[in-house]
């Protein structure tokens, strides 16, 4: 197959929405990294004793009040459906990079909950934007790929915010880390005036944001707009039980192994790191796995990967009298299976058209971070109840298998082009 040239839209859009997904990333992990050191300073002022129980308590009602702010973002996809993706994506960067620099200014652990929840809005809404534009815009026998390679942008953005952590969080503190978080605003420039709508949005007919979010629940669509949000809720168990709790459960290995607070603040950012190649790794060889397998199997192969690394990890590793390198061997391939959102990527734009895709986008990727929210909470809560981050984690993987058994009902759309 000879592959069409890329125009110039073409690539600065894609480097505009991997750009956006990566500065994302960035934002998101930078509270993950910056985790125990900041509420072990506002809890205090905040009336509440700062011992291990109520660190890994609040910690978790922070994550919970970030997930229900993504959960909120599904307003943008209506929003995109009718005004247009590229604007849409300009005022998602413009939200996360704000909320995320005010958190460098809180007095206590509420004021940091109501950021949260508001840069969430933002970071939520940038992957649907982003994905839909890439999807919609690039050739079809390119788009696959681009999908993959968009994704990649998110976990690039974990590298960011471990580099930042290493020369500005362990030597400034974590109010700096919130200021860098603020730096991808100077991207929208940039959108603003390289970047034009994508084609196939301007030839369609634009429907009313009402229009657009009520075709999800059509009888062409309802079924895999149902089946689509508990993939989702499935990957976002995964995530945040995982991959977040991987920065402070590195801490606690290291500190637990003899190592000076600064140290363990820096195996915590290796480990970022290795958990991103690894994610990096999976994102690119995806969409390559997807056309020779479908997009169920393929899926359903990076959720047995999750359950494993997520159940052996912090179920048995975790506590090994010397776990700090196999727990580091550990979190490549729970990077390596983190990459199943890049399915979502490459399989939602495919299985909505034009006039709802944003809206379809939007509403998977987010619905399901309100019951994220309350599992969240639920894992803070084992964490206070077991004195440990270990076993609650563990716990999370059996959301794995129930995504495993669901998956023979989704819609398989290998070989199939983009609907118009």
């Amino acid at each position: 197959m000879t592959l069409l040239p890329l125009n110039k839209n073409q690539i600065r859009g894609f480097w505009a929405a991997w750009g956006g997904w990566a500065l994302d990333g960035m934002d998101s992990f930078i509270y993950a990294l910056v985790l125990v050191p900041a509420i072990t300073e506002l809890l205090p002022r905040s009336a509440i004793a700062a011992d291990s129980a109520h660190v890994g308590y609040y910690g978790s009602v922070l994550f919970a009040f970030f997930l229900v702010g993504w959960g909120l973002s599904m307003v943008w996809g209506p929003v995109a459906d009718r005004f247009g993706r590229v604007r849409t994506l300009m005022l998602t960067i413009v939200c996360y990079s704000l909320f995320t620099f005010l958190g460098a200014v809180v007095t206590n652990i509420w004021q940091l909950a109501v950021f949260r929840l508001l840069a969430g809005i933002g970071i939520g809404g940038e992957w649907s934007m982003g994905g839909t534009f890439v999807a919609e815009e690039w050739p079809e026998e390119r788009r696959r790929m681009g999908a993959g390679l968009m994704h990649t942008g998110y976990y690039f953005g974990f590298f960011l915010a471990a580099i930042a952590n290493y020369f500005v969080g362990a030597v400034y503190g974590w109010r700096a880390m919130f200021l860098v978080g603020g730096l991808p605003a100077l991207l929208v420039g940039f959108i603003r005036y390289g970047v034009r709508e994508s084609s196939r949005w301007e030839e369609r007919r634009r429907p009313t944001m009402r229009e657009s979010f009520a075709a999800l629940f059509s009888s062409t669509y309802a079924r895999r707009t149902v089946l689509n949000s508990i993939y989702l809720l499935v990957s976002i168990v995964g995530l945040w039980a995982g991959s977040v709790y991987v920065p402070a459960s590195v801490t606690q290995i290291a500190t637990r192994e003899g190592y000076a607070r600064v140290d363990a603040a820096r195996f915590a950012s290796y480990g970022t790191m290795l958990l991103s190649a690894g994610t990096i790794l999976g994102c690119i060889v995806l969409p390559l796995i997807a056309e020779k397998l479908g997009r169920r199997l393929t899926l359903g192969l990076y959720f047995a990967l999750m359950f494993f690394a997520i159940a052996i990890g912090f179920g048995y590793v975790f506590y090994l009298p010397n776990a700090l390198r196999d727990f580091f061997i550990v979190l490549f391939f729970l990077g390596l299976g983190g990459a199943n959102f890049a399915m979502y990527t490459l399989w939602l734009p495919e299985q909505y058209s034009t006039e709802c895709r944003a809206s379809a986008f939007a509403f998977a990727t987010s619905i399901g971070r309100f019951a994220g929210a309350g599992i969240t909470f639920l894992v803070g809560a084992g964490v206070a109840h077991y004195h440990t981050i270990g076993k609650p984690v563990a716990f999370t993987s059996i959301a794995f298998l129930i995504g495993m058994l669901l998956l023979p009902f989704g819609e398989e759309t290998r070989g199939k082009p983009l609907p118009a």
